[in-house]
């Protein structure tokens, strides 16, 4: 009993003592919107991936051409010449496979060009996120768009505060 007392006076004191933090929520979401190069990244990595998906689809379309061509003329086929048809259909197949992964595969050329775009401007709204935290004495930020926040009073959302210091103009905000 007297070792629950005193663990109970410790938490009390430490608690009392204890440094209160500071703390802020910014939706990172929101701010990259309010950045014209962002916008304009998403709508280039939008149509070079539109793009590459036509091309492999139209890869995909040639292949079931090939299959529907190939199942109408298998009775008329000679053994060898079904192997053939076959291998050529597998080697379009493989192909189509290929370019897919090319494009958009983990570390393909989309996830390439994301990073070319946009993980600069996310670097600079790291960082001026980081200054404002520096200047305004903010022991931690939060990102209310991939945590889930339940609730944040107004006076500690600081994401207009960072689209001013990214040099934007903040719209209505709504928490």
């Amino acid at each position: 009993m007297k070792k629950c007392i005193s663990i109970c006076i410790f938490l009390v004191i430490a608690s009392v003592t204890a440094k209160a933090q500071r703390l802020a929520f910014v939706d990172a979401e929101y701010v990259l919107q309010h950045i014209p190069e962002y916008s304009s990244a998403q709508k280039q990595l939008n149509a070079m991936s539109e793009k590459w998906q036509s091309e492999i689809n139209d890869k995909f379309a040639e292949v079931d051409k090939m299959q529907k061509e190939y199942q109408a003329d298998q009775v008329l086929l000679t053994q060898d010449m079904r192997k053939k048809r076959e291998a050529d259909i597998l080697q379009k197949e493989n192909e189509a496979k290929n370019l897919q992964q090319v494009k958009f595969g983990f570390e393909g050329e989309l996830y390439k060009q994301k990073l070319r775009l946009i993980k600069p401007i996310q670097e600079r709204v790291g960082k001026t996120i980081e200054e404002y935290a520096n200047k305004e004495n903010i022991d931690m930020i939060l990102d209310k768009s991939s945590v889930n926040l339940l609730f944040g009073r107004a006076n500690f959302n600081a994401t207009n505060d960072i689209i001013t210091k990214l040099g934007y103009k903040p719209g209505t905000f709504a928490n």
